[in-house]
């Protein structure tokens, strides 16, 4: 439907992939076996330092352009929730919320992907709570739904509200509680382009999905992709300044990280 409506609005003809994990995505820019990709932050960052991407869009959920991470377990895990819905808020610290799950097993998304990997791995390095060897499972709804079956999986990390990814279950909200959430720290993901794509190409292409996030019928194909996608804003590299100085404060040297 996305590749569909693209065409009508800009006349390119588009082949959508979809490939299983956020590694391949660079690999697939970096060879110019893809010219178009929807990349979470950290694979950007990866990606821009290889000089195989350049941002142009990111993703507007809510109304705001940053997310946060969550920790999320079946309401029959026994452990204890520290953030109440009524308020939004959390009711405890985080290392008062998360020391409950030494000794559990998580499921983690892609390796590279902040909300579902690195920010909750490194708070859960940060207090000291021994996990698990992790399940790996891809996709923030593949965390969902694994905690919802149960038997894969003690707890979970995803984005903010990733619950609502799962349209299969309608008491999905009420099965699957959140522990403990970050604040609204993270850039949302983007859509980068190749740094060989021509200008021209890139604006049309941009513009087209601007148009989409503007109208009913382009808003419900985003919606329908499955991550609450509500709009698209302009944005340049400069955008994930401070990110990336976080990150360097926490002892994540992207650098060192590109082969």
């Amino acid at each position: 439907a996305l590749a569909a409506k693209l065409k009508e609005l800009t006349g390119y003809e588009y082949k959508v992939t979809i490939p299983n994990s956020y590694t391949a995505v660079i690999e697939a820019m970096s060879s110019g076996n893809a010219q178009v990709a929807f990349m979470a932050t950290f694979a950007y960052l990866l990606a821009k330092q290889k000089d195989a991407a350049d941002v142009g869009l990111v993703v507007v959920r809510n109304g705001s352009d940053f997310y946060g991470a969550q920790f999320i377990a079946n309401v029959d895990s026994g452990f204890t929730s520290y953030f109440d819905p009524a308020t939004n808020k959390n009711t405890a610290d985080g290392a008062t919320a998360l020391a409950q799950f030494a000794d559990k097993r998580p499921c983690f998304t892609d390796p590279l992907s902040v909300s579902g990997y690195i920010i909750p791995g490194g708070l859960l390095a940060q207090y000291g709570v021994k996990y698990k060897t992790p399940a790996a499972v891809q996709g923030h709804p593949a965390v969902v739904a694994a905690l919802y079956a149960g038997g894969i999986c003690d707890f979970g990390a995803t984005y903010i509200d990733a619950r609502t990814s799962d349209k299969t279950h309608a008491d999905v909200m009420d099965k699957i509680q959140v522990i403990w959430r970050t604040d609204n720290i993270i850039p949302n993901d983007n859509v980068s382009f190749s740094t060989a794509m021509s200008p021209e190409m890139r604006t049309k292409i941009s513009d087209a999905l601007v148009q989409m996030g503007s109208s009913d019928d382009g808003l419900e194909i985003l919606k329908n992709m499955g991550y609450e996608i509500g709009g698209f804003k302009p944005a340049e590299d400069s955008f994930y300044d401070a990110f990336r100085t976080a990150l360097q404060a926490s002892g994540i040297d992207i650098t060192t990280m590109v082969k």
